[in-house]
Order: C-alpha cells, then structure tokens, then sequence
C-alpha cells in the first residue's frame, strides 16, 4: 500500500512519514519546494518518494496522487489566530484547494482520504466539557469555519463517490521537531524561551485551558485508522485532560529546573475559555488512547533540544 502525506516535511508530516516506513508501508511525501526538511534520514529508504509541488496547483497535487490509495491531508496555510484577517486568502487557499483535491483523488482511485481538522477551534465556544464529536459546531475564527467546511465536503464525496475518509480532530501537538520560534505551537514555544532563559508574553491571566497531546500518541491515531472500517469517520484526538496555561509554564519549570519569567498581557478574543476533547470515541473504535503524561512528553521534547 502506497500513503502520499500532504505536508510530510512538517512537524506531524514528518513523523508521520517516518512512522509509515517503520511499519512497512510506500511513502511519498508532498510537500512545497524550498520547505525546511525535518531531518528526512529516510530519503535513501527505496519505499520513500519526494513530490515538490504547490498544493493549490491542481497539477502538481494530481501527479502526487496517481498511484496512491491513502492520502493524509496535513496541509494548512493559515492559523487560527490569522485566519480572520484574510478570510478570503483562507477560503481559497485551503477549502477550494482541498475540493480540487477530492476531486482528483476520485480520479486517481484513491481508497481513503485521512484529514487533520483542529479539535480546537471547530466547536466554537463549548457547552459541556469534555467535548465529544457530536457536540455543535460553531467556529469563532476562519480557519475553523474552513476546517469543517472540509470535513462537510469530504462526507459529501463520501456518499456521491464513495471515496472513504477519516477525520482527525487534534488538541495541539506538541514534541521533537516542533519550532521553537514559529507563530503556532504554544508548548514548544515555551519551552524554546525557557531554555533561552526569555521572558514569556501570557495573553490573559493564564487561566485559558487547552488539551495538550504528545507526538508520539498523534502518530499511533493517524496509524490506528489506516485500516479502520468502522462506522464512524470524525475521531478527537487529544490527551483527554486540559492545562491552563499556567499549568503548562509550571509543569515546564518543574521539568527543566529552570525559571519562568512571565508577562502577562491582554487576552485575545478568539480564545475561548476551556477545550478539552472527550477521546472516548477514539478509544473504544481504535483501541488507542495516549500513553504519554503531558511532562513526560515536555522532557522527551526538552532532552532533544539538549537542554
């Protein structure tokens, strides 16, 4: 079985691809020309293929797909926090190109289609919590909008052409090759200022709580559904626990030994209060749930930046 990975030299992209090949599995990586490498030790492997393209270019994505039969969608190219300034750029970028690539997949006689939605902005505002996967959606930022969009067009083409799918609902990532400096990844931004001994920007009081889970355990989701034939398709992925943020700088200070410098500053409309996903769903029809604690998953990260 060949998997093409959409975004495979990212953060998740990357292990993933690293993962496939451990078990067995032909992988090609998409990616855009000129993308950072995550290390990419496998480009010798005779299993390994690299596609440089430009996803909204309807060409490059259909070579990448012809011969594939699972297609992981990780490709995004906005943030929550940025959506909003440019709702249209969001629209075109990510909804439009990801129907485009639907489309080609039927084509190309794809088997499945494995999407990364975000768990943290889909639901909106939540009224219970945990969040289970029938819960009302109602995004409060653009790029949510558009991740459920995908998910609406997915099912769509579930039922006209049959083209199955799986959608993964992640909390936020975090692990050994996320950056430290980028716009995106609260943890391991972080722990990068902490081991710089920097001062750390808080929006709000710090009371803001997420659902924080381990690479490792995001990983053993994507690989539970490969060949998953169940009857649902929208699964929570997360650690099943929430952290404020304070919690987070102190389970950093706890594990590094090092100091927090805080400044707190003006919260920002679109964090909603509390997001913890329920991953119930994902337990009793995958069999996974994860095995990292939260600060075992925070020295692992901390070991690998060689602090």
């Amino acid at each position: 079985m060949r998997c093409l990975v959409l975004g495979g030299r990212g953060f998740i992209g990357s292990h993933l691809v690293d993962a496939l090949l451990t078990k067995g599995y032909r992988v090609r990586c998409f990616d855009r020309r000129r993308v950072t490498q995550q290390g990419e030790f496998h480009i010798t492997d005779q299993r390994f293929e690299l596609f440089e393209g430009d996803f909204m270019n309807e060409a490059d994505v259909a070579n990448a797909l012809e011969g594939c039969d699972i297609c992981y969608h990780l490709i995004s190219t906005t943030l929550p926090k940025s959506s909003n300034d440019d709702p249209v750029f969001d629209v075109e970028s990510n909804l439009l190109g990801s129907v485009r690539l639907l489309t080609n997949a039927v084509k190309a006689g794809v088997r499945k289609v494995v999407f990364v939605s975000s768990g943290g902005t889909v639901y909106g505002v939540p009224t219970q919590v945990p969040i289970p996967e029938t819960h009302m959606n109602n995004p409060v930022c653009s790029y949510g909008i558009t991740k459920l969009a995908i998910e609406k067009y997915l099912d769509l083409f579930y039922k006209l052409h049959g083209l199955d799918y799986t959608v993964l609902r992640l909390a936020n990532p975090f692990g050994e090759g996320q950056k430290t400096h980028a716009s995106q990844g609260a943890v391991a931004v972080f722990l990068g200022k902490v081991l710089q001994g920097e001062t750390i920007d808080i929006w709000g009081d710090g009371s803001v709580i997420r659902d924080y889970v381990y690479i490792d355990d995001v990983v053993r989701a994507f690989l539970a559904v490969l060949e998953y034939s169940g009857p649902e398709h929208i699964f929570n992925i997360g650690s099943g626990r929430g952290l404020s943020i304070n919690e987070v700088l102190d389970s950093i200070e706890r594990v590094t030994g090092r100091p927090v410098l805080r400044h707190y500053v003006s919260g920002r409309p679109f964090d909603v209060p509390s997001n913890i996903l329920c991953i119930s769903r994902a337990e009793t029809e995958l069999g996974w749930s994860p095995r990292f604690s939260f600060e075992d998953g925070i020295l692992r990260f901390a070991k690998w930046l060689n602090y």
